[in-house]
This record gives structure tokens, sequence and C-alpha cells, in this order.
């Protein structure tokens, strides 16, 4: 028997001391929200957002508006330029 090559994640997981470990996802979505908390009290360099050519335009401007507003940086950049 074949062992697959993705295992897929049924719930979600957090690092602690350099492990990951599963979490409730209340306590996954407030990492994540801290996360980003942080990096927009550093300033606006501290934070970059990049964007892909293959997903949607509405993807990309939304992305781009989070990065903008959201997070307060023009450090946004996708492969569209290439």
């Amino acid at each position: 028997m074949r062992k697959p090559r993705h295992v897929r994640l049924t719930e979600p997981l957090v690092r602690d001391g350099g492990e990951l470990r599963p979490a409730s996802w209340d306590e996954a979505l407030r990492r994540a929200a801290d996360g980003f908390e942080r990096a927009r009290a550093a300033g606006p360099s501290a934070f970059g957002m990049f964007s892909c050519s293959k997903a949607t335009n509405e993807m990309n401007y939304a992305a781009e508006k989070f990065a903008r507003a959201v997070m307060g940086s023009n450090n946004v950049d996708s492969c569209n330029r290439t």
C-alpha cells in the first residue's frame, strides 16, 4: 500500500517553543491577529504583501487593499510585472 504524499490538516496548529501543537480555532485566529497587530504597530516597513498573477483580479485587489488600508503599508508587489 502506498503512503499518501500529502496529509490534510484537520485542525489549526500553533508554534510553541519551536514545536507545532494542535490549538482551537479561537487561539489560532487570535495569534494570527496578534501577529498582524505587532507588524502594524512596528510601522509600514514591517509588513509587505506579495500576490500572484494566477489569482483573480478581485483577489489581488483585496490583497492590495488589505496591505494599504489595514496594515498601512505600501509594500505591495506581484509577479504581474515580470
